[in-house]
Formats: C-alpha cells, structure tokens, sequence
C-alpha cells in the first residue's frame, strides 16, 4: 500500500471517529452554558473584595408538532396551523457580595442564586374549516353548506422558577 493511500485511509478513519464521538455527546444534553462574569481583573487593581457573579443560558430545542387530526363532520383537518412546542428553560444567575458585618460576625457575605429552571412553550396555532360539510350519502354524495369557522389556539407556557438567598461566612 502506498503511503498517500495509508495517510487518506488514516484521515478517513480519524474523521469517521471523530463524526462518531460528536454524534454520542448531542449539543441538546448540555441544557445550560454557564456564563461568568471575570471580575478578578478589577479585584485586584480596586485591592478589595468584588461580588461573584455567574449565570446559566438555556439552550432551547424545538419539539415536533402534533400531526393533522381528521374529525368526523370536517372538509379539513384539525389544526390547520399547529402548534410548535419549544422546550428550553429560564436563565439563572448567581450572584456572592461581601457585607460588612451588619448582620453580626458570622455573616460577612450574602448569596442570591435562582438557578436555570426549566420552561415548555408551545406557539400558537390556527383551526379552520371550510363553508362545505364531507360529502352526504342522503343527498347524491353532494355536501351541505355551512358556516365557516376559524380558530385561534392560545399559546402555552409553563415553568416553576425558584430562587435561594443566603448569608454566610465566606460564601
């Protein structure tokens, strides 16, 4: 074999590892990205102690829409726009500051944190049906007349954010 075939091969077989790894580790079972903020800089040039504070992004990942739903009595199907549901979630942050003392010796900092929560939304939709019923075996397989509808879907949203305050020593 030749050493330009050997080295396409390898490269091929790299790739091919590579493309296999990625796809074990999907970017959806991640959920959050954390987000600092460097403060270190200005901590040491001021000389005093600075509040900490980080977060978490969620990362949102669509959902697949519920298909068509045929009902009796109907020209179309229910759901003629349907809704997408969005999963994702609400940020969270975290933030640590030094108190002086005001709470007594023990407690010389004091913690907000509310972490990432998670968040299902679901966008709107549109039903409609036509002026016209599904044909009738009474009348020949003719259809009947009829008032047209047209319906909007609310949208959906559902989460159960929490948050935690806390004064400590050292936090």
């Amino acid at each position: 074999m030749k050493s330009t075939t050997r080295g396409t091969l390898a490269a091929l077989v790299t790739g091919v590892a590579a493309a296999v790894g990625a796809a074990a580790t999907p970017a959806a079972a991640v959920g959050t990205v954390p987000l600092p903020v460097p403060l270190g800089g200005a901590e040491t040039a001021l000389g005093m102690e600075l509040p900490r504070v980080g977060g978490e992004l969620p990362l949102p990942t669509a959902g697949s829409p519920e298909g068509p739903r045929f009902a009796e009595g109907r020209l179309l199907p229910a759901g003629a726009v349907p809704r997408l549901p969005v999963h994702g979630g609400l940020p969270g942050l975290d933030v640590r500051a030094p108190l002086a003392h005001a709470l007594g010796d023990g407690f010389d900092h004091v913690g907000v944190s509310t972490p990432a929560s998670g968040l299902r939304a679901v966008s709107p939709g549109l039903t409609a049906d036509g002026p016209l019923t599904g044909p009738r075996a009474g009348h020949a397989g003719l259809p009947d007349l009829k008032q047209p509808q047209l319906g909007l879907l609310a949208p959906a949203l559902r989460t159960a954010p929490g948050a935690e305050m806390v004064a400590g020593p050292g936090l």
